[in-house]
């Protein structure tokens, strides 16, 4: 079995695979493209601690106030500008009559919210957070060591230690965040948001490549089988494109439906109940906006997808053809989930507003806070204008393409099919 022939055809595929350009560059250039990802992740992350917020810390005792402010004059944060704080002590019994008085200026941003520390926390930890954000984890990380600090002094000053106190000791800080919203409510928040965060961003990350995979393979399968050939003889290759990218975005639609039924089930029935910890607050009208974003993902990448796919002639080359298209969904899908911990940091609000970006961050940021209308319809209005903008130059690409056959055309080739008429 093993003979020269066998041999000399070994030897010919070493020679065209390892001296191909496609393997050179994807040598080199995958290494490179994990340590850069790795590196965007780390200054997402980092960054999220650049942040600037203004404060009010409240607390029920005039002894807790005063030692408060004492220790966050030594803190890092408030040294170096990025936390402005003001104390004040207040009986639980007027905080809600304060936070009345206050909520304009929260929700206008002039503050970033209070912080409630009552008496108890002495005994249990136990802190209130009223925000716009209340999950703003990279805010607690500045916050919860300062007052544990204090916490544990008062505490502990003219005490003996005993296994009780040393547990307190070890404890750590909680915040119980309470979501301002525009209704003019306090609604007590729980995890539930956060993980529905990350499970429509993951759902999106995951079905637009899949969905985009399957695209290119069927066109370079039609394309190399002759069926194009013969579905062109009954149509032409605007309705066929057309035909297809609406048939998988369809399919897939539907089942993105299906996966977000628990979902519809959880927020529109009583049928389950929720620990209190992950109860969940968004609405019906949530998961429209999702399934309606999705349609407009799906219709934009689809195109895109199938125009990579026209260019070549098999699935190789097409799957090195589709970095582009992977590097407009997989950054977006690390800005999602870099900005879990912080959904109003700059970059967040920044790649809200930028096409293909948008697609994936908005729904998760708007899972966790209250989002402007105005952002939203924005938003949505600058997706749907890529959308539209993106057939006239997929379609002229795709007529061409899909008819080319040999060679792989050079990309400055396929730049210039762009300037015939479509």
């Amino acid at each position: 079995m093993f003979n020269k022939r066998t041999l000399s055809i070994i030897k010919r595929e070493l020679r065209s695979r390892l001296l191909a350009k496609s393997f050179i560059l994807t040598t080199i250039l995958i290494p490179v493209f994990l340590i850069g990802i790795l590196a965007v992740q780390t200054f997402l992350l980092r960054y999220q601690g650049d942040e600037k917020y203004n404060l009010e810390i409240i607390s029920a005792k005039p002894e807790l106030t005063k030692a408060l402010n004492s220790e966050f004059g030594k803190n890092d944060q408030v040294k170096a500008g990025n936390l402005t704080l003001s104390f004040s002590t207040l009986d639980s019994a007027k905080l809600e009559n304060y936070l009345t008085e206050v909520k304009p200026q929260i929700l206008n941003k002039k503050i970033s919210g209070v912080v409630y520390i009552p008496a108890a926390a002495l005994y249990n930890k136990d802190l209130q957070f009223y925000s716009l954000n209340p999950n703003n984890l990279s805010l607690f990380n500045k916050l919860k060591g300062t007052i544990n600090k204090v916490l544990v002094d008062i505490y502990f000053s003219g005490k003996e230690l005993s296994s009780n106190e040393i547990a307190f000791a070890r404890d750590d800080v909680d915040f119980t965040g309470f979501k301002v919203s525009e209704k003019g409510t306090f609604e007590k928040e729980g995890a539930g948001n956060m993980v529905l965060a990350f499970l429509f961003t993951f759902l999106l990350y995951f079905s637009l490549i899949l969905i985009g995979t399957m695209m290119i393979r069927s066109v370079v399968e039609e394309k190399n089988n002759r069926i194009v050939e013969v579905l062109l003889s009954s149509v032409n290759s605007k309705e066929l494109l057309t035909g297809k990218i609406l048939g998988m975005s369809i399919t897939s639609l539907l089942q993105m439906a299906i996966w977000l039924m628990p979902v519809f089930l959880l927020i529109s029935t009583s049928w389950f109940m929720l620990p209190p910890e992950i109860t969940l607050s968004i609405g019906i009208s949530h998961l429209f906006y999702f399934l309606f974003n999705f349609f407009i993902a799906l219709i934009t990448f689809l195109g895109l997808y199938a125009t990579v796919g026209s260019i070549f002639d098999n699935d190789q080359d097409a799957q090195s053809g589709q970095w582009p298209l992977l590097m407009l969904i997989m950054l977006p899908f690390f800005i999602a989930i870099s900005m879990i911990t912080n959904p109003e940091s700059s970059i967040a609000r920044i790649a809200s507003f930028i096409p293909f970006a948008s697609l994936i961050v908005m729904p998760a940021r708007m899972t966790i806070l209250e989002v402007p209308l105005w952002q939203i319809v924005l938003s949505s209005l600058i997706n749907i204008a890529v959308m539209v903008s993106i057939f006239p130059l997929a379609g002229k690409i795709y007529r061409i393409g899909i008819l080319s056959t040999g060679k792989k055309p050079k990309w400055s080739e396929v730049v210039k099919w762009l300037k015939y008429k479509y």
